[in-house]
């Protein structure tokens, strides 16, 4: 459980990095969706160089036999890079990315309520209610700090 943990929690140090970086690329380029390009191509790359070094599948297995729904998350990788390297440079990496958390608390917590998508459910206890709604005071806290 804790490898999972330390994992995730460095994925989510990234995240603001990733804003400000690609922003940073945004601007100066003068467009945040051809930053947004530059960062998939670079994306595609590395994990393009990671299935070949892990032996994963590779296509077409892993492009076919799939119900169709599935491919969206990368529609929504899209969404998300190209909303936070709009936003940032005009609503600053932290608000963009307290926002981008809250809609996170909101999503993860009906999935898992709910089980969407596959996920394994998990009741939204009070004390779980509670700790979600602390997070999102956190969050609010911290945009007016």
């Amino acid at each position: 459980m804790f490898k999972y943990a330390a994992v995730m929690f460095l994925a989510g140090l990234g995240i603001p990095v990733l804003a400000a970086l690609n922003a940073g690329l945004g601007q100066r380029i003068g467009s945040p969706i051809s930053a947004a390009l530059v960062l998939f191509g670079v994306a595609l790359s590395v994990t393009a160089l990671v299935v070949l070094l892990s032996g994963a599948p590779r296509a077409p297995a892993i492009l076919t036999g799939h119900p169709w729904p599935l491919y969206l998350a990368g529609t929504l990788v899209a969404f998300y890079v190209l909303t936070i390297t709009w936003a940032a440079p005009h609503f600053g990496v932290g608000n963009a990315v307290f926002f981008v958390l809250l809609g996170q608390l909101v999503s993860a917590a009906l999935i898992d309520r709910f089980g969407l998508l596959g996920a394994p459910v998990t009741d939204l206890s009070p004390l779980r209610l509670a700790g979600i709604a602390i997070m999102a005071l956190g969050l609010g806290l911290a945009l007016k700090g």
